[in-house]
């Protein structure tokens, strides 16, 4: 079986961060991946870069994620907004390293900049559409649909030919729902009302083009309380029921700082690798396309002679959008590690992981065309940068996704 949650994993956190907000990149992104931080000031890709940092930077020292179940780190992975068709995500980045006298370098931008997101993108981190830059008396259902796809090739043309396939509804704005469900080419969405709420052990039918709902857990004024707070006590109320029951937390963020970043590191350490690892936080497109595998993939597995068994499992999306995540956890009964002498897989498989999981085998598969050359690139960069401890730790990240083979090997030499 596809199991309900990838990793088998006991509930579902999903964060699509709005607004295409700097903080996206300089406070939720580089607190997964264990970049620089600080308590005031924003960062940029070309800030880190060139070792240009704000005077009260400082770094949590380890990354944030879960396992995949057989022992690998899996990070945080969230959504953010995109505002493409904005000429502020062009905004020049001004990097002056050793210049003291003012900081206002390190303010925070209007917008993320181009740059910032295709680097959060090489980590993981997607992407949705959400305000589309018109007045506010064109905001008809038909002139946004009319907008999308102008929006769209802004995107492709920016990412290397990567598109968009997902709405996060702004302001309560029902026109962009009306509209995105005529363009075919958004998928999912995601809304605070009119929305369908998620429990993942009991969704048994189709969720395409289905508005999922999710909350923002704006605190009430002069309580005292954060978002993050509150998130905390959805938590904690969720996991008092059985997992068949629990309704996956799924989230939007404004601006994000310090504080949630202290709860993102609380994630860490009581539902992930540091905590009891019951937790998969991805984004919303990560989901989606998960759950879709396992709706229309059907793994077989057949005997082919006495020592021999062979799973087949077809991994192919829909035809109106690409997917990104041909990526599944399969689950086989009746079957432990002792009772294997090795595994094969074909070219089409490039990353493979697999131990016994409670009383059945599991294997996490990995069809990602180029994730040998990905890996190769963090390597590339840790050897232009061998004293910095996060490129060594993001390079043996990415190797460790791939399956065992001579390219692998030789990477995690380099990698050393």
């Amino acid at each position: 079986e596809i199991p309900t949650l990838k990793y088998n994993k006991d509930w579902l956190f999903l964060m699509t961060q709005d607004d295409c907000m700097h903080s996206a990149f300089s406070y939720t992104w580089a607190a997964i991946h264990g970049k620089p931080l600080s308590y005031i000031y924003y960062c940029d890709l070309a800030h880190l870069q060139n070792g240009d940092l704000p005077p009260d930077y400082y770094s949590l020292g380890k990354t944030l994620a879960t396992t995949n179940g057989t022992g690998q780190e899996v990070r945080f992975s969230f959504g953010t907004t995109v505002a493409a068709d904005d000429d502020l995500m062009n905004t020049q980045t001004w990097v002056q390293n050793g210049y003291r006298r003012d900081y206002f370098r390190f303010y925070k931008k209007t917008m993320l900049v181009w740059g910032n997101l295709q680097e959060m993108m090489n980590y993981g981190v997607r992407i949705a559409f959400h305000d589309l830059n018109l007045p506010d008396e064109d905001k008809t259902e038909d002139k946004l649909l009319a907008q999308f796809p102008v929006a769209q090739s802004m995107i492709r043309e920016k990412l290397n030919n990567r598109t968009c396939k997902m709405l996060a509804e702004p302001n309560g704005d029902k026109n962009y729902i009306k509209a995105a469900l005529r363009y075919d080419k958004i998928r999912t969405l995601c809304a605070q009302s009119e929305a369908t709420k998620l429990y993942p052990f009991q969704e048994n039918g189709d969720i395409e083009q289905v508005v999922i709902e999710r909350a923002f857990y704006d605190p009430p004024e002069g309580s005292g309380l954060t978002n993050p707070d509150m998130i905390k006590a959805a938590i904690l109320k969720e996991m008092e029921n059985p997992k068949e029951e629990r309704a996956a937390i799924s989230i939007g963020a404004h601006n994000t700082d310090t504080g949630w970043v202290n709860f993102l590191e609380w994630l860490n350490d009581t539902y992930g690798q540091d905590g009891d690892d019951s937790m998969w936080f991805t984004n919303q497109e990560e989901y989606y396309e998960y759950y879709y595998y396992r709706l229309h993939s059907k793994p077989e597995i057949k005997q082919v002679n006495t020592h021999t068994w062979k799973l087949t499992l077809n991994l192919n999306g829909e035809d109106s959008a690409p997917f990104y995540y041909p990526s599944v956890t399969v689950n086989i009964f009746g079957l432990k590690m002792e009772d294997i002498e090795n595994i094969e897989s074909n070219e089409d498989v490039t990353g493979l992981s697999y131990g016994d999981h409670k009383d059945f085998f599991m294997l996490n598969i990995d069809c990602r065309k180029y994730l040998a050359e990905h890996a190769e690139n963090f390597v590339k960069r840790y050897e232009a940068n061998p004293t910095n401890a996060s490129a060594k730790a993001d390079a043996n990240y990415f190797v460790n996704m791939l399956k065992d083979s001579d390219k692998k090997t030789e990477l995690k030499k380099r990698a050393e």
